[in-house]
């Protein structure tokens, strides 16, 4: 077997695609679209392997590394080889000349990231190459009714409006807690600074797949003390992002039966100042009005530790359920 070494080429994705076949997990899925031409303009280095047969060269493996313009402190990296080839020094040849290109970045970050899921052998060359965890990530679904309904003041109509609210997503106040929550929740990998017309832009625009938000609000009298308008609104606690629902399943039913309901993917989460009970309360209301009647999609972090307070009661009593396989962020050390 002679290995050679090259850079990405036009066509190089087709012709891995029939060496690899399907992707083995869904990080595999993820990273693929990365595999592209090396450029300047977002910074990327991708490297092809080629295994030379009687002066044949057919690629069996490729590696990239790219700075990212949300969370900048690390190099995303992703290496894939096929499975014939294995364990013979090509992902850690691969892994080598892309550290050594990372060492030239333009903006001098070196340190690595890639996605990874537990038990895989891309799991396992990753702790080989002395990469270790620093997040867990998992899909949760939530069962319509996992959670009692709240009562909102005297339990009128009235006062469940004045706390409960359709936001437009183009809402700069609602913005601004999105991008403070999810940078609170990302310490261990800083996004960097969001303003207002990036987080607009990465999950509240149509480009996002973002089609409506629900915000939950503490009573007036919290916000703004004795004596104000009461036209004024309390401050934001909650909110919850709706995207872009699944197509319904087939159903094995018959022709006419109605196709289980599928979850909608929901991105929720609260305002960081406030405190440990009253971010788990706010959560916890918000997500029994979004998940009473269909299920809901959640991507949890470990990071997010209001919501997987209250998810977690949810999963062990069976009210909720995982999809899919947990992943893991693993990274370079410090």
């Amino acid at each position: 077997m002679a290995i050679a070494y090259r850079e990405w080429r036009d066509g190089d994705d087709l012709a891995l695609l029939e060496i690899w076949g399907g992707p083995e997990t869904e990080q595999a899925r993820q990273f693929r679209g990365t595999l592209a031409p090396s450029g300047n303009a977002p910074w990327r280095r991708c490297i092809v392997a080629e295994d030379v047969v009687d002066g044949v060269a057919i690629p069996v493996a490729a590696g990239v590394v790219h700075e990212a313009s949300l969370h900048p402190e690390r190099l995303w990296a992703y290496i894939e080889v096929d499975r014939h080839h294995r364990r013979t020094g090509v992902g850690s040849t691969l892994l080598t000349m892309l550290r050594h290109e990372a060492a030239q970045s333009p903006s001098g970050v070196s340190r690595l990231r890639t996605k990874v899921e537990p038990g895989t052998p891309g799991a396992a060359f990753a702790e080989a190459a002395g990469l270790a965890p620093i997040q867990r990530s998992r899909l949760v679904v939530i069962d319509p009714g996992a959670l009692r309904l709240p009562v909102f003041g005297d339990g009128s109509e009235a006062a469940a409006s004045e706390q409960v609210e359709d936001l437009a997503t183009g809402s700069v106040e609602l913005s601004d807690v999105v991008g403070r929550y999810y940078t609170s929740v990302h310490g261990w990998d800083s996004p960097g600074d969001l303003s207002i017309a990036t987080v607009q832009r990465l999950f509240l625009d149509e480009l996002s797949g973002a089609h409506g938000a629900i915000v939950l609000r503490a009573p007036k009298a919290s916000a703004f003390g004795q004596g104000v308008p009461a036209s004024r609104k309390g401050r934001l606690e909650a909110f919850a992002i709706s995207y872009a629902e699944l197509a319904p399943a087939d159903t094995a039913a018959g022709e006419g039966a109605a196709p289980a309901a599928q979850p909608t993917d929901v991105f929720l989460g609260h305002d960081p100042k406030l405190s440990a009970e009253e971010a788990q309360a706010a959560v916890r209301d918000l997500l029994a009005l979004i998940a009473f009647q269909h299920p809901v999609l959640l991507e949890l972090d470990d990071s997010m530790e209001a919501l997987r307070a209250v998810v977690k009661p949810l999963l062990e009593s069976g009210k909720a359920r995982l999809q899919g396989a947990e992943t893991l962020v693993v990274s370079d050390p410090a």
